[in-house]
This record gives C-alpha cells, sequence and structure tokens, in this order.
C-alpha cells in the first residue's frame, strides 16, 4: 500500500507540474498507456489471491480514479491558458480597413439597357425580343425597305449561305395557317439583323393593337471605326394606336430623355428626315452645352455655348408597313424610334471609343462597370448610385 501511495504522490505531482500539453501526454502515457506504472498495476491484480485483491483493488483503482481526474483538470488549465495567449497575441485592430474580395462589374450596355426598361416601363412599354437571324422579309420587305435600297448590299449587311430565295424576290406574306407562307420564309436569304425593327414586324403579326413597346437588342452591320463596330446594340420603340400624332411621339422621347440623362433641362429639336419605315420622319437632335471643354446633353443648344446633336431616329409608322402585318392604315396609327444603346452610355458615362466596349479590358470594366447592386429606380435615379 505504501507503495501505490508514494506512486500517486509522484504522479500526481509531475502531472501538476506539467508546463504544457506536450509534458502533460509524457506523464499520462507514463501512468496510463500500455506499458504504463498504473496500468502495470492493473494488470498484477490478476495473480493476487483474493484477500490480496480485497485489499490492494480499490487502492489501485482509486490510484487510476485519481490520476485520470488530475490529467483532465490540467488539460483544461493549459488549454485555457494557451487560448488566452493566442488571443492575446491575434488580437484584431478594427480600425484597419477590410480587404474587400475581388468582384465582377456590370457592363454599361447591360446597364443602360436596364435603365431603359425601367424608364420605358414607366410609361407602358413592354420589352419585346426577336432571333438575331432574320429573314429578309421581316428585315427589310415588310418595313417598305425597297430592292435597290443600298442597305441589302452585301457590303453593309451579312448574309447567310442558306437556301437560295424563294420564287417572288422575298415578298412573302404573314402567314394565314396553311405553313405556305412559312415554307417561303424558310427559302428566302437569311441575314444578321441590321436593327431591331424586325421585332416590331413580328410584335405587329403576334399581337393586336394597341401596342406599346422597346425592343432591345444586338444588331449587325458591315462597319467598324472609333464611333461603329460590326456588332452594336440598338433600341427601338413602337405604339400603335387610334389617335396617334407627332405630338406623342415628340412628348415620349422628351419624357424619356429627361429620365435618363436625368435633367430637366432637355430641349429637342426634330428635323425633317428619310426613313423608308416611317412617314414623315425626323432626326431627333437633343441641345448641349459646353462644360470645361466637354459637351454636356441639356442647356437648351445654345449656339453660342453649345449646340445641337443628333441621338435618335424617329417619325410616324408607314401605312404600308402597318398594312403588311395586317392592319388597316387607315384605322390604326403609330410611332416608332431608335436610337443606339452603345452611343447613348458614351454620351452619357463619358467614353469616346465605342471599340473600347468590346475588347473585354479588366481596367476599362473597372473603371466604367457598375455595382452589381446599381438597380436602376426612377425614384433612386436610374444612373450610377
Amino acid at each position: 500500500m505504501t507503495e501505490i501511495d508514494d506512486l500517486k504522490t509522484h504522479l500526481l505531482t509531475a502531472i501538476e507540474a506539467a508546463a504544457g500539453l506536450e509534458a502533460l501526454e509524457t506523464v499520462r502515457v507514463d501512468a496510463l498507456g500500455k506499458q504504463g506504472r498504473v496500468t502495470a498495476l492493473l494488470k498484477s491484480m490478476g495473480g493476487l489471491s483474493p484477500e490480496e485483491r480485497q485489499v490492494k483493488g480499490p487502492a489501485i483503482h482509486g490510484l487510476r480514479e485519481a490520476v485520470t481526474t488530475a490529467i483532465a483538470n490540467r488539460k483544461a488549465t493549459l488549454e485555457a491558458a494557451a487560448l488566452e495567449a493566442k488571443l492575446a497575441a491575434e488580437r484584431v485592430d478594427m480600425t484597419l480597413p477590410v480587404d474587400t474580395p475581388l468582384a465582377g462589374t456590370i457592363h454599361p450596355v447591360s446597364q443602360v439597357m436596364d435603365e431603359l426598361a425601367e424608364i420605358f416601363a414607366d410609361l407602358g412599354f413592354a420589352v419585346a425580343t426577336g432571333p438575331e437571324m432574320e429573314t429578309d422579309w421581316h428585315n427589310f420587305t415588310a418595313l417598305n425597305i425597297p430592292e435597290t435600297h443600298p442597305a441589302r448590299a452585301m457590303h453593309d449587311t451579312f448574309y447567310l449561305e442558306l437556301p437560295a430565295r424563294a420564287a417572288g424576290g422575298g415578298q412573302s406574306p404573314p402567314s394565314d395557317g396553311d405553313g405556305s407562307a412559312d415554307a417561303a420564309a424558310r427559302a428566302e436569304p437569311r441575314l444578321l439583323r441590321t436593327h431591331t425593327s424586325p421585332v416590331q414586324i413580328r410584335t405587329m403579326l403576334a399581337n393586336k393593337p394597341p401596342i406599346r413597346i422597346i425592343a432591345p437588342g444586338r444588331t449587325y452591320r458591315s462597319d467598324s471605326d472609333a464611333t461603329h463596330t460590326p456588332m452594336f446594340h440598338q433600341v427601338e420603340g413602337l405604339v400603335i394606336d387610334k389617335g396617334i400624332t407627332m405630338g406623342h411621339l415628340k412628348w415620349t422621347l422628351e419624357t424619356f430623355l429627361k429620365a435618363f440623362f436625368e435633367r430637366d433641362d432637355i430641349v429637342l429639336r426634330l428635323r425633317p428626315s428619310y426613313f423608308p419605315f416611317t412617314e414623315p420622319s425626323a432626326e431627333v437632335d437633343v441641345g448641349y452645352t459646353l462644360q470645361k471643354g466637354k459637351r454636356v446633353i441639356g442647356g437648351g443648344g445654345d449656339v453660342l455655348n453649345g449646340g445641337w446633336m443628333e441621338v435618335l431616329g424617329s417619325g410616324m409608322v408607314h401605312p404600308k408597313v402597318i398594312a403588311a402585318c395586317g392592319l388597316d392604315p387607315d384605322e390604326w396609327q403609330g410611332f416608332a424610334f431608335g436610337c443606339g444603346i452603345d452611343r447613348l452610355a458614351m454620351l452619357k458615362y463619358g467614353m469616346d471609343d465605342l471599340r473600347a466596349f468590346f475588347d473585354g479590358d479588366i481596367r476599362w470594366l473597372k473603371h466604367y462597370g457598375f455595382s452589381a447592386l446599381d438597380v436602376p429606380t426612377l425614384s433612386g435615379g436610374v444612373g450610377a448610385a
């Protein structure tokens, strides 16, 4: 019994003296490991007589419990001390700026598309879409563009190598349900749409008036320089109803441009022009002023301190276009307008080279891009936050 008491005292002293978790683990293995001293005593109980086991057994088991409890308590104390030391050494300075993770940005074209949708939704317009690979009839013929118009030339339009043109020179009428018109359309030459006007045709064919839509999307023309690219973005608007006049067109465009550029001093000038699909037609100029040598939209077109800048094409929908879509032009009238989304972005946000829009330069996107949280709203302003 004296041997057990001495071993207990020795082990408890060693446990209390352990300065760290590694030293404590060494003591535990020495006492309770497979070859440990307490373990050896437990194994020796099998060779004791019943009388000796009755005397030594409780002492040996008490030794094991005492050592196990002492090791657990010491381990908890050492772990708490280690945590306190770690917390003291890893103190966080809350005054330091937080490292922001890398994040992508919304492209200016996508942002402007969202702005346009928000503005025109408030005016009662829906957003319409259509295929980028179009038929000759939807892209040209239905829009009253004659066969000899330069826009139909190969050097201006991207034609696709598909089945040859059907008889009739591409004059495919809207489908009357018998499938013949659809077959003719399939045989027509296909092309990459040169404007989003085919969406207007498809909308008038598929829906009964009144119609109020905008048609944003990609368009394609064989052109490339600092202000033109083979692929660009365009938005067009269409209104078909009874009693529509040029006054409705002017008010719509003026309201749109005031909301888009976030200025109340927008002044418009409508100049007579020509488009095959509208009659009368007008180019829409917006007044600008010069501020620190830069043109700023707004200010009334004072020629002494600014001037006029063309931003839109517009007009009353030509009766032949309305008739081509199966509507009576004596009953239904409408107006249409169109402009380049890329150009609107350049004017509003200060870019001067359209080609940079499609270079994929991360530096440019970081500079001109928008946060994903900059959702355009009329109440908060449709521009950058």
